[in-house]
């Protein structure tokens, strides 16, 4: 349990904790937005929209943060398009395709006071979003659609694997 979690009030002041080695090299959270490698994933939207994906050098296990010479992790940020009942938050990404990490994902782009729910990543493009959603995300209870999440994953991931069974 963090500061954070126990008190909401404090994200406005240190942001949330992140796991080091589920994140790219060079990660660090500030109190509306994640940084990669330098770049800051709020403007990474504002020129790519939303789904977007940053890939960098995976972080090898248990060295707090050392770069991997050989591994690749990414980061996808998405746009939150509906929150369901039973805690289900549907995304205009499709995860099924992708090693997400869906516990270390974060809202970005404001910062929130409410207390944390768990909530369950599902995405627009599959019609039976209960049965096709990733669980294990634990973010702000008062998450809405338009807000924007990141999700670290594992590997290199490319922008179409998270747009598949859209009809754009």
């Amino acid at each position: 349990m963090t500061l954070t979690s126990i008190l909401p009030s404090l994200r406005r002041s240190i942001p949330d904790p992140i796991a080091t080695d589920r994140w790219p090299e060079w990660t660090h959270p500030t109190t509306t937005d994640v940084v990669v490698s330098g770049v800051s994933l709020l403007r990474l939207v504002d020129l790519c929209d939303t789904p977007c994906v940053h890939i960098a050098a995976a972080v090898v296990p248990g060295t707090h943060g050392r770069p991997s010479d050989s591994e690749q992790a990414s980061v996808i940020v998405a746009r939150v398009v509906e929150i369901r009942e039973a805690g289900i938050a549907i995304l205009d990404a499709d995860l099924s395709h992708i090693t997400a990490h869906t516990a270390e994902a974060r809202l970005i782009g404001r910062a929130s006071t409410w207390h944390s729910l768990p909530f369950a990543l599902a995405s627009e493009s599959v019609p039976d979003a209960a049965g096709a959603a990733s669980a294990g995300a634990v973010l702000p209870a008062d998450l809405r659609a338009g807000d924007l999440v990141a999700i670290p994953c594992r590997g290199a991931v490319c922008r179409r694997q998270l747009r598949s069974g859209r009809s754009s």
